[in-house]
């Protein structure tokens, strides 16, 4: 839900607050594409979530390696673009990426 209104760039602050709170109860649930397009959507209509910022941080850190490219590339993009500190997931994502830099496509 929130990725469709992020596509448009539409916060709708009632409805992000309600699903942040829910997913951060669900983010061990999550694959790896569901937590990314998560972090992306709140991060594109720049919506605070802390809490739910923490829990996919924790999550992502521990699937980092089933993560494909272009979602370890969103995920940094999200968490960069609310200037949100997450060195740990940073940092496993950046040793996951020189795994996979043949991968990567030029943007």
């Amino acid at each position: 839900t929130v990725w469709s209104y992020a596509t448009v760039r539409y916060n709708a602050p009632a409805l992000f607050d309600e699903v942040a709170a829910e997913a951060t109860q669900k983010v061990g649930q999550f694959n790896p594409q569901g937590l990314a397009n998560t972090v992306w959507s709140y991060a594109t209509v720049r919506h605070n979530a802390p809490a739910l910022f923490d829990e996919v941080a924790a999550e992502a850190t521990q699937k980092v390696g089933q993560f494909n490219p272009q979602g370890l590339a969103n995920t940094v993009w999200s968490y960069a673009t609310v200037r949100y500190n997450a060195p740990a997931l940073f940092d496993e994502v950046a040793a996951e990426a020189t795994q996979k830099v043949g991968q990567f496509n030029p943007q």
